[in-house]
């Protein structure tokens, strides 16, 4: 038996910044980075907490969220007396906040703490799903932690906090969006409901990220990207996701590569991969590729066939990337081939050990991992 639930309440349109204003708590803190809080939107959210009584800012979040950092985030939670944490930021605000919540609730044995979390970019889709990815800096791993406690309460989408983005977020978040989407479609888990959800967002994202990236003040375009995250967040945390992102983890703890730019590099290859074009394409285990060109045809790309369908997807993803000028290879993400290549033995361990690799359409090895490897390593 299946089962989908959507706890997270989300709020969207360009008033949904006012649905703070309904919160009432003694001690909110707003989990935030540095930059946030410098440039004053952190204290233009708290300006919105009118019905709390204290309001708090926790701005030490850094990208790929070290452990060191949660235990922080916890002890001030405790001492502050949380009993609301507002997440404000990208995937990294969002999912530090999640995990310090989830630790701090399990050290208070199951204290109620209200989470609600506003998106200033629009890609992770961390607002709405049960997934937090944190770092172990010394061994260089990232951890996906995947628990239900870890859904936010409330989810904001204002298109207001993301209109200044820069392009290369813009372009590194879509396609995060994208792979999310695609991921979800074609995992061994999906259904009708993740399909449907999958399927938005792709539609979504093929028509306006690419008018987000030429004018990041297109309102519509904003709000549109905004929702396609969302949508694709739903998708995944319904079924998961598949190797794209199990690599992209790893090269993501290894090299700091920003996250949905290691799942663009990788995202043509490792559809390629999964459509098995040159070997059972055809046979049941290559459904991926039917569902790559189910999707193609939805976001209006002509081709005859199937095998056509596939590779004229790829072709318009890669002519995407160019476009939006995504690095292909580990050389031009500004990674050296002798580092790559001493980290490779350990990149393959992780992606395989990925919580996400269980749900690839394709059964994937060792030497599959580091074929697509070869593909990067330029």
């Amino acid at each position: 038996m299946k089962r989908f639930k959507i706890k997270t309440e989300v709020c969207f349109d360009e008033d949904a910044i006012d649905a703070l204003g309904e919160i009432k708590a003694k001690n909110v803190v707003i989990i935030t980075d540095s930059f946030m809080a410098s440039s004053g939107l952190a204290e233009k959210v708290a300006e919105k907490l009118k019905n709390c009584l204290k309001v708090h800012i926790f701005d030490k979040v850094k990208p790929d969220p070290p452990i060191e950092l949660i235990t922080e985030g916890v002890r001030f939670l405790s001492d502050v007396g949380a009993d609301a944490v507002v997440a404000l930021g990208g995937g990294s605000s969002i999912d530090a906040a999640k995990s310090i919540v989830l630790m701090t609730r399990r050290i208070h044995l199951g204290e109620e703490i209200l989470l609600i979390a506003i998106p200033t970019t629009s890609g992770t889709g961390s607002e709405v799903t049960q997934f937090s990815v944190i770092t172990d800096t010394q061994k260089g791993v990232k951890y996906p932690l995947v628990k239900e406690e870890l859904l936010p309460d409330i989810a904001i989408l204002d298109p207001n906090f993301v209109m200044t983005a820069p392009k290369s977020v813009t372009a590194d978040t879509g396609f995060d969006v994208l792979t999310h989407a695609i991921e979800a479609y074609v995992s061994t888990q999906a259904d009708d409901i993740s399909d449907a959800l999958a399927e938005k967002a792709c539609e979504l994202a093929f028509e306006f990220l690419p008018r987000a990236y030429q004018n990041g003040m297109d309102y519509l375009a904003r709000e549109k990207m905004h929702m396609a995250s969302c949508l694709a967040g739903m998708a995944f945390n319904h079924v998961s996701l598949g190797i794209n992102h199990s690599i992209a983890h790893a090269l993501g703890a290894k090299f700091h590569i920003p996250h949905g730019r290691a799942n663009a590099m990788l995202l043509p290859h490792v559809i390629l991969f999964n459509a098995d074009l040159d070997g059972h394409f055809g046979r049941q285990d290559a459904i991926a590729a039917i569902k790559y060109a189910k999707i193609a045809k939805r976001v209006g790309l002509a081709f005859e066939n199937t095998k056509m369908g596939v590779y004229r997807f790829v072709e318009e993803l890669s002519y995407m990337l160019r476009m939006m000028q995504i690095p292909s290879t580990i050389t031009e993400a500004k990674v050296s081939l002798t580092e790559f290549e001493t980290m490779r033995e350990a990149i393959v361990t992780s992606a395989l050990a990925d919580v996400c690799t269980a749900t690839n359409p394709r059964a994937v090895s060792e030497k599959e991992i580091h074929q697509i490897l070869d593909l990067i390593a330029k």
